[in-house]
C-alpha cells in the first residue's frame, strides 16, 4: 500500500502503530537509540524517525551488530539521541535481545555464534536468558 506523507505521520501521531522497525547507529543498555547524525558529516534532521520512536507501541531495530567492528549496543549512547527509553527489541546477525528494566536481555542466538562472541561484540552488558534459544532462519 502506499499513503502520502501526510496520512502517514497521522497514523504515526495519532497512535496508529502497534510496531516500527528502524535502524541504528547507536542504542544503548536504557533502549535509547541514536540515528540521526554522523559527526562530521551534514544532516538535514532527525526527520520522522523521531514519530516513530515516540508513537508506536514497540520498537524494533534491525541492524548490524557492529560497525567496522566497534560495538554498537553500548552502556551508553555517544551520538545525540533521537529518543530516550524507546526501543524494545534489537535484532541482529548475532541475535535478538529485549530492552528490560533491568538491561539487555539475550533471547536468541545465531547458532554461528557463542554467548561469548555476541558479548565480545556487544559493550553494553548482555543478560543471557534462562530460556535462550537459536534463532529462527
Amino acid at each position: 500500500a502506499f499513503i502520502d506523507s501526510a496520512t502517514s505521520f497521522g497514523l504515526i501521531r495519532g497512535g496508529h502503530v502497534d510496531a516500527c522497525f528502524l535502524g541504528a547507529l547507536e542504542v544503548d543498555a536504557e533502549g535509547n537509540l541514536a540515528n540521526w547524525i554522523i559527526p562530521g558529516k551534514k544532516a538535514p534532521g532527525m526527520g520522522g524517525a523521531m514519530d516513530l520512536l515516540t508513537g508506536a507501541d514497540k520498537v524494533i531495530l534491525a541492524m548490524e551488530h557492529t560497525a567496522k567492528g566497534a560495538p554498537k549496543i553500548l552502556k551508553k549512547c555517544t551520538l545525540p539521541l533521537t529518543a530516550k527509553g524507546s526501543v524494545n527489541m534489537i535484532v541482529t546477525e548475532m541475535g535478538v535481545m529485549e530492552i528490560t528494566p533491568e538491561g539487555i536481555v539475550l533471547t536468541e542466538i545465531n547458532p554461528e555464534f557463542t554467548v561469548e562472541q555476541v558479548q565480545a561484540a556487544t559493550e553494553a552488558h548482555l543478560i543471557v536468558s534462562k530460556d535462550l534459544k537459536p534463532m529462527k532462519k
